[in-house]
């Protein structure tokens, strides 16, 4: 249950905020403490940790989504109970006492022209393992509504970090959320390190450490325009992409250049800097706060900063790397409160809404 302070008016909750992503670095856990107060939410986090994936749940969810039915079902609770059996350590190791959890689960499918969007992680499973009541499928109900169902994380960036005119995430895929002719807009841009760290994977290393591959690599201009060129750049917002994009779109691209891996890293880190620089135009003096994985590639940052206006704001590291995770532990609060935590005016709803399963 909240805390409540009777004179002051001000409320806190503590819940934990779960965040698989699709660059498949791990789970990442964020302790985080949301205080109310004169109508007004600040944050802390309190902990956090990212737990590195196994060989074998690495392979589960790169290919899940090209398996059986039986597959999806058997991987959906069994990584579910995997999420709660990791929370509850994160618990135990910290003594924490969270009032409950909020799972964005790990996605395989994201279509939501065909109103389909699914993220395994069984939230009963997460709740079996750690006894908490637990917030989860926090897409489902916008994708039903006609929404695209990302990004959800603009209504975090609209009530806890206002004080930002560009929120950039670079993650798997790099998203931005801004204020707009007096409403909250956000969309993918692009994709990020889910590209760049199947690249790096071909060179024997996870990722692309600061960028320094890409940095050594030449930038062709014909494959760079090729990519510069994909119809989804055309698209208005709301729009928002997933890995079946990615694997019929940008793979084919890049294995029939012939490029070698270097060269790829550095035309693709200029294809992100390029589109991160469009959807951020802006002739005035402006804030970019940049999160996310992509924040540490220095290459990357800085490639950005070539192209774009505004000021680049990189915070400290537990922001740069469990923003998502806060997010989501927030989407938790305002879906406990019974508050919209999903804007039709970043996902083309038919309505705002209150998104999320509670078990």
């Amino acid at each position: 249950m909240p805390q409540k302070n009777k004179d002051t008016g001000t409320i806190i909750y503590k819940a934990i905020g779960l965040m698989s992503g699709t660059s498949l670095d791990g789970l990442d856990l964020a302790f985080c403490e949301f205080i109310l107060e004169n109508n007004r939410w600040n944050y802390k986090i309190e902990c956090a940790e990212t737990i590195p994936y196994s060989v074998y749940w690495k392979d589960v969810l790169s290919n899940l989504e090209s398996g059986s039915a039986l597959d999806f079902v058997t991987a959906d609770v069994e990584f579910g109970h995997l999420m709660g059996k990791f929370t509850r350590d994160f618990i135990e190791r910290n003594a924490l006492v969270p009032d409950f959890i909020a799972s964005h689960g790990h996605t395989i499918f994201h279509q939501p022209g065909k109103r389909i969007t699914s993220q395994i992680g069984r939230g009963s499973a997460i709740a079996a393992e750690t006894g908490l009541p637990v917030i989860c499928d926090f897409r489902s109900l916008d994708v039903a509504l006609g929404g695209q169902g990302a990004p959800l994380v603009p209504i975090g960036d609209d009530l806890l970090f206002h004080e930002y005119d560009f929120c950039l995430n670079i993650g798997g895929f790099a998203n931005i959320s801004f204020h707009t002719e007096g409403k909250r807009i956000a969309y993918d841009i692009c994709p990020a390190n889910i590209v760049m760290n199947h690249l790096a994977s071909k060179s024997g290393q996870e990722y692309d450490a600061d960028g320094m591959l890409a940095k050594s690599g030449t930038v062709h201009p014909k494959l760079l325009n090729a990519l510069n060129e994909l119809s989804y750049y055309k698209l208005p917002f709301p729009k928002s992409l997933g890995r079946e994009w990615v694997v019929q779109h940008i793979l084919p691209l890049l294995e029939n250049s012939g490029l070698p891996t270097n060269d790829l890293l550095a035309t693709f880190c200029e294809h992100i800097a390029q589109q991160v620089a469009t959807a951020v135009e802006t002739k005035r003096s402006a804030k970019m706060l940049i999160t996310g994985g992509g924040a540490f590639n220095r290459f990357l940052v800085s490639r950005i900063s070539q192209y774009a206006v505004p000021e680049i704001i990189l915070p400290d590291a537990n922001t740069i790397n469990f923003k998502e995770a806060l997010i989501f532990a927030f989407l938790g609060v305002l879906r406990k409160c019974k508050e919209v935590n999903c804007l039709r005016s970043v996902t083309g709803a038919a309505k705002d809404s209150s998104g999320g399963a509670i078990y």
